[in-house]
């Protein structure tokens, strides 16, 4: 299943045509080319309305500028120009990538994922600097992390250990449930402590709406 946050690589010509794309907001034919040149991915994110079905929505982020303002880069491709498609990095794979700051502490909150067989993964501007070696992460910025539980008790367990360690760690991102709905964690939280029954703001490939947690969690096993 094509998922937001998903990493795409696309065919040379597949470049050249999303280039034709990235007009919004400022002339971006040039940079697609460069990410083309390194063979850096685009990034899957949420499909526009008006989207046709042979087409899928990427973006690309480029490095915060002096004054820390970030550009984000919207374009569309041909689905039939994807070269190949992963999911987004594994926390446990890019730890060996990270900022002296958050060294110790991401070690520690590793360790207590795998000892408790919680995978996570990442995106944002940390899974963005590992993948183009340019510089992304700034003193605030966030670790963007994503969690797909499979059942209910791995939901509560992963979410303990995210709300423990977020203390220590600028943890931020999204619960992923069945069909692609993602909730932020933090709000997932919230509810889970409060009332299950609490509405949370979903995102999913092609819309945001708002869904009891109670109905996300009752697609996991045992639920």
């Amino acid at each position: 299943m094509l998922a937001r946050h998903s990493l795409v690589w696309l065919s040379a010509d597949g470049w050249q045509r999303a280039a034709q794309t990235a007009t919004a907001g400022g002339n971006y034919q040039a940079v697609l080319q460069r990410w083309q040149r390194h063979d850096w991915p685009a990034v899957l994110r949420r499909r526009d309305a008006d989207t046709p079905e042979d087409q899928i929505c990427l973006g690309l982020a480029l490095p915060p500028d002096g004054n820390g303002g970030k550009t984000r880069i919207p374009f569309r491709a041909q689905l039939a120009d994807v070269q190949r498609m992963t999911d987004p990095l594994a926390l446990r794979a890019a730890l060996k990538y990270a900022p002296p700051a958050w060294s110790a502490a991401l070690h520690a909150f590793v360790g207590a994922c795998l000892h408790s067989g919680i995978a996570m993964r990442i995106y944002g501007s940390w899974a963005w600097q590992i993948l183009t070696q340019q510089s992304y992460v700034r003193p605030g910025s966030d670790i963007d992390l994503l969690f797909t539980p499979g059942s209910v008790e791995e939901l509560t367990r992963g979410l303990g250990l995210l709300a423990q360690h977020a203390g220590r760690l600028p943890l931020d991102g999204e619960i992923v449930f069945a069909e692609g709905q993602a909730v932020a964690w933090k709000e997932c939280w919230q509810a889970l402590q409060a009332d299950s029954r609490q509405r949370v703001l979903v995102k999913t490939g092609d819309m945001v709406k708002l869904t009891p947690l109670a109905a996300l969690m009752s697609t996991l096993e045992g639920a």
